[in-house]
């Protein structure tokens, strides 16, 4: 029995000590998928963070009259707001810059928006009922935008209702300062996500 006993804990001691390498190995495994995951959740953040600086710098800038919100093109990149596309005035230049540097979690504006005056433009004089009735037809193409409500003021269109995400509320601001004789947008909308 003695030997059979010394055989057994030979065997058992054994498989311990190859069971060493794998053990730590799953350790190593683990310890490199918590890692992977830290990153891939930080990446999400990072994502959603700058989608929501995008969208509210967009709100931001078709809510202000001195910026034509629809020539401003916004991209933002680990909190870094890049602004491209042509604007009439050095003034606008200026306001773009502004209005983006105040957007809650901008850490820096990348300026790449260029001054280029449009030869004469046409004044479009339409009446606030005519401009209301004009956003609320561009808006009711979209599914996520139909109930919007929308009014106007001497050009200033105010948006309220509710959408069901900040994207959908940027989007409805950039379709109604499209529209003619607008001059600025409030967006007052509120989102269920």
């Amino acid at each position: 029995m003695r030997h059979s006993k010394a055989a057994t804990t030979f065997v058992i001691v054994t498989a311990l000590i190859s069971a060493a390498p794998l053990a730590a190995s799953a350790a190593d495994k683990m310890g490199e998928a918590k890692d992977k995951t830290k990153s891939v959740t930080q990446e999400a953040k990072t994502g959603v963070s700058d989608s929501w600086i995008t969208s509210k710098t967009k709100i931001a800038l078709f809510a202000d009259d001195r910026v034509k919100g629809r020539q401003v093109h916004v991209e933002t990149k680990d909190g870094v707001v890049y602004l491209r596309g042509k604007v009439d005035t050095p003034e606008a230049k200026a306001a773009a810059v502004e209005i983006a540097q105040k957007v809650e979690g901008v850490k820096s504006i990348k300026d790449d928006l260029q001054v280029v005056a449009e030869p004469a433009r046409k004044a479009v004089e339409a009446k606030d009922s005519d401009i209301a009735k004009a956003v609320e037809a561009r808006l009711s193409r979209d599914s996520e935008l139909k109930k919007v409500e929308v009014r106007s003021d001497a050009g200033v269109v105010v948006l309220t209702g509710q959408v069901p995400t900040i994207n959908a509320s940027a989007k409805a601001s950039e379709m109604a300062r499209g529209v003619d004789g607008v001059r600025s947008v409030r967006n007052e909308l509120t989102f269920t996500r």
